[in-house]
């Protein structure tokens, strides 16, 4: 047996304990983690203290068993209804638009939405097999026809992929039908603060051309 050959026989993920492979194996189920590193992880817990370790299992038993999804928007609560909801300072008359919890938190850090928020789960894709009755787009209809919500403004924080582009067009047409009163805002996209024009794409620039503004 070759040199090359002993150091992959030494180095199988077979000679670990079962306990430890199923750990590793676990891991590596987490998006962006590949076999070394669910490896690196799993003997950072194997070292850690019997405290910290079983403090890491109770916060993800915790946050499966607690965690599920706001009545009014989707987007991660802990009870009937999430925080923001809950919140009577929010401007209940504004909805922003987005396609995964995770993109709540990314406008929040702007500090510069004050309103409520609807997350889809997901954005319009009929090559996956993705489409309307799949994303929570009905009830974003329902809540702004509802006379009940006086909805002024819906606005479309889909990501500026070729999915987000179709989600936002897709709800724009059926509101504009729906709820003509309701203005119907995108998010402004284009050249990034300290980009140079030389290392812009086509696309981008177009975008940056198209939602130029006086000064």
């Amino acid at each position: 047996m070759g040199s090359g050959c002993r150091r992959a026989w030494v180095c199988s993920p077979r000679l670990y304990a079962p306990p430890i492979q199923r750990l590793i194996t676990e891991l590596g189920k987490l998006p962006g983690i590949g076999n070394r590193t669910a490896q690196r992880l799993a003997f950072y817990i194997l070292r850690a203290s019997p405290e910290d370790a079983a403090a890491l299992g109770d916060a993800i038993r915790e946050v499966k068993e607690r965690i599920g999804l706001c009545e009014v928007c989707f987007n991660l609560a802990e009870g009937p209804r999430c925080r923001i909801c809950e919140d009577s300072r929010r401007d209940a008359g504004l909805i922003c638009v987005v396609e995964e919890a995770p993109d709540v938190m990314s406008v929040e850090r702007t500090h510069e939405y004050s309103g409520r928020y609807h997350v889809l789960g997901g954005a319009l894709s009929p090559i996956d097999g993705v489409d309307p009755d799949d994303l929570k787009i009905a009830e974003l209809f329902a809540r702004v026809t509802d006379p009940a919500n006086a909805i002024r403004e819906v606005v479309l924080a889909t990501n500026p992929t070729t999915t987000g582009e179709a989600t936002a067009l897709h709800i724009a047409d059926v509101l504009r039908e729906r709820a003509a009163d309701v203005v119907v805002t995108r998010l402004a996209s284009g050249l990034p603060v300290g980009g140079d024009l030389e290392y812009a794409d086509e696309v981008t620039l177009g975008k940056a051309f198209a939602g130029r503004r006086r000064l």
